[in-house]
């Protein structure tokens, strides 16, 4: 329909339709701070009202008094909320008190509240009316139907991988989701039938339904995110299918936009996809196009607005009408030939004027601002990092670097060329260089990257969109010392734990700052309170640690030795930095070390053997050529053959993880000596030959002799 500036998630929607069957107007807010408002007459975007710019709206939400249209306009830009008409008249001016910019925003008659990145909010006729402190980022906030639940029950997504369900200004209780959730909505746009169902979509691409009852929730249900799609952004509930019952319309960060039906009453079933090249900032469901045909509208990142609808392209009920339609569709198409030619040539003008312009000695050359969403996450599934950037032009390159060793992996979505530059081997300089070059109208590319734990360091990324004159952006993306954690809920308990005990003169935010230092997904923020305990998981290898510290003390439990020894060495350097002197005990567990080569063993097997199928492929396959057949082949060499392509593929997907794994098992025998006090690196040789041999019990003996 057209394009507006970049826009956030959550900043779309359609005004309700005024009379009966006829279409809605859209409404928009961008981040260069315009509203614009529109309908669509005969094809073409007819403007309403454009607002002037300003600061970046995060966030447009529809209001009014309750069970009336809700058709009045709220945003949010930095910390105010600014209130307009349908007609586009500013009715209210509402500066807030919050001291940060509002991320989210939740709208339910005169009630209003806001989040900011810690921070909640209650509004009531612009008066404070509760406050909470929330313990990590508030990423959406959503109130149920005052109507149906008769008290006012907020629920906020808070990046810890809970909702956070509140009372005034006090926390109910927590509701545990399987990912970082990201969006909330109303199960149905009005809570379900009880009112209490929230529809979630977390960071990672999952999506459930949960009940939010007065005393506790209950979990309806989950579906996991078998695609490996991306995140969810966006949630509308609209029957596009016309069967009196509403589907659910998911749009993700990878630009899929997803219809989803219950055909059973239990789960919802994926129906309809739809894949747009961004990512799709807000989804909704409505008639906007042509009276009578219902369609969803999406924005998407770079501010475009794009509509699927039900009207069907070619009529079937006789000639003549096939024809007519197709002709307005010709029309429209040539109207778009001639408005694309209209443009080349303004572009072509603007050029030679620009080249003029600057071979004058009085020319200054101003660099282009242009907007990047980045996003850089940890992959449970494969123990591995996605960098996801998009920018709101065609990206040309990107170029990666890092002071640490990675291993870069293949990413299947991606159609970039990418090329490596050898590095120097000084320390402290670049362990990898390469550059991804873009093919043109590539404005979202996704790369997948492998740390090493221990090996801790700085990736930075280079941006160079397609645009005059030449500009880069430098984005930076801390790898931390125990990069392969994971927060979890809980933990395992009866496992063989390691102990590694700190004592010493430091404050509780100096050990927070040190533990945010070493472990990804720690909020940045010191907790409220004297204590704190975090659940972490490797996602590598599937050990656990918990960290417990307050004021001047510090407590590590891991069952892998090789955690507790990174963080031994990582904390007492920080601590060294800081002058503080630091009184560190550690308990090592024997029967842990076991334990870890138990757990890791039987990945090494199976690398082992993919490493050595992969080898005889290329032989069997000759023998193949030569005898015409390959009947006379034992069974487990045939299957070879026939799985060739997939091992192949999954061989060539996770280039070092077989050095990954000898690399894991070196440490931990040299970990499990060093807490000793014995330096067993002569024996590394004899340790890497017991692995080519690939027996559990001898490597256990081995272990336990040396």
């Amino acid at each position: 329909f057209l394009q507006v500036g970049v826009t956030a998630p959550k900043s779309m929607r359609l005004l309700p339709a005024s009379g009966r069957k006829a279409t809605q107007k859209v409404v928009v807010g961008d981040q260069d701070g315009v509203i614009t408002c529109f309908g669509i007459k005969k094809g073409e975007a007819v403007p309403v009202f454009k607002t002037l710019p300003g600061q970046k709206i995060a966030r447009l939400e529809l209001g009014g008094a309750l069970n009336t249209p809700q058709e009045k306009i709220f945003v949010a830009t930095g910390s105010e909320v600014r209130g307009f008409t349908k007609r586009g008249k500013q009715f209210l001016s509402f500066e807030t008190n919050l001291t940060e910019s509002i991320k989210a925003m939740h709208i339910s008659g005169a009630d209003l509240f806001l989040c900011a990145s810690y921070i909640y909010n209650h509004y009531c006729d612009c008066k404070d009316q509760h406050y909470y402190l929330s313990g990590d980022k508030i990423n959406d906030v959503l109130c149920l139907p005052v109507d149906k639940v008769n008290c006012i029950t907020p629920v906020l997504a808070c990046q810890d991988r809970v909702l956070r369900v509140l009372q005034g200004s006090d926390l109910l209780y927590e509701a545990e989701v399987p990912g970082p959730p990201t969006v909330l909505a109303l199960n149905n746009g009005n809570g379900g039938d009880s009112g209490e169902e929230i529809v979630y979509g977390t960071s990672d691409g999952k999506l459930g339904l949960i009940q939010i009852t007065g005393s506790k929730p209950i979990p309806k249900w989950e579906i996991g995110n078998e695609k490996k799609r991306g995140g969810i952004l966006c949630i509308d509930s609209f029957d596009i299918l016309g069967d009196g019952v509403k589907e659910l319309l998911i749009g993700r960060d990878d630009g899929m936009l997803e219809i989803y039906n219950f055909e059973s009453a239990d789960n919802p079933v994926l129906r309809y996809d739809h894949a747009l090249s961004e990512s799709i900032a807000s989804v909704q469901g409505g008639c906007v196009g042509k009276d009578g045909y219902d369609e969803i509208l999406a924005s998407t990142y770079s501010g475009w607005l794009t509509g699927l609808t039900t009207e069907p392209v070619r009529r079937e009920d006789g000639s003549g009408e096939e024809l007519k339609l197709s002709q307005e569709m010709q029309s429209k198409i040539s109207s778009l030939r001639n408005e694309l030619e209209h443009l080349q040539m303004k572009v072509l003008q603007e050029r030679e004027k620009y080249q003029q312009s600057s071979q004058s000695s009085t020319a200054v050359s101003s660099v282009p601002a242009f907007s990047v969403n980045d996003k850089f996450t940890l992959n449970k599934d494969d123990a591995s990092y996605s960098l996801i950037l998009e920018v709101q032009t065609a990206i040309d390159n990107v170029l990666v670097q890092s002071d640490v060793p990675i291993d870069l992996l293949d990413v299947d979505k991606n159609s970039a060329v990418v090329s490596f530059s050898s590095c120097d081997s000084e320390p402290n300089s670049n362990f990898l260089l390469a550059t991804y070059r873009c093919q043109a109208n590539t404005t979202r590319l996704e790369l997948k990257v492998r740390s090493i734990e221990g090996q801790y360091g700085t990736l930075q990324a280079y941006v160079t969109p397609r645009i005059q004159p030449k500009t880069c952006q430098v984005h930076q993306y801390q790898i931390k010392p125990l990069s392969l954690h994971q927060r979890t809920h809980s933990i395992d308990h009866d496992r063989p734990m390691n102990t590694l005990t700190l004592k010493g003169q430091f404050s509780f935010a100096e050990i927070h700052s040190w533990v945010v230092f070493c472990l990804p997904e720690v909020p940045e923020k010191t907790p409220a309170g004297e204590s704190i305990t975090f659940h972490f998981q490797n996602t590598f290898l599937g050990t656990q640690l918990e960290s417990t510290y307050r004021k001047g003390e510090g407590c590590f439990k891991s069952d892998n030795i090789s955690t507790i020894s990174i963080l031994k060495d990582v904390l007492s350097k920080e601590a060294t930095k800081r002058k503080i002197n630091l009184n560190i005990s550690y308990d090592i567990n024997e029967e842990s070390v076991r334990h870890t080569l138990k757990l890791i063993h039987p990945k090494l097997e199976y690398q082992q053997l993919l490493a050595k199928k992969v080898h005889l492929i290329d032989a069997l396959r000759e023998l193949q050529v030569h005898e015409g057949n390959v009947d006379f082949l034992l069974p487990k060499y045939r299957s070879i053959l026939e799985e060739a392509d997939q091992l192949l593929e999954e061989y060539k997907r996770q280039p070092a993880h077989l050095e990954r794994l000898y690399g894991m098992i070196t440490d931990l025998f040299i970990d499990k000596f060093k807490f000793k006090g014995t330096n067993v690196k002569t024996k590394v040789p004899l340790l890497l030959e017991i692995l080519d041999g690939c027996d559990q019990d001898g490597l256990i003996a081995f272990f336990e002799a040396a």
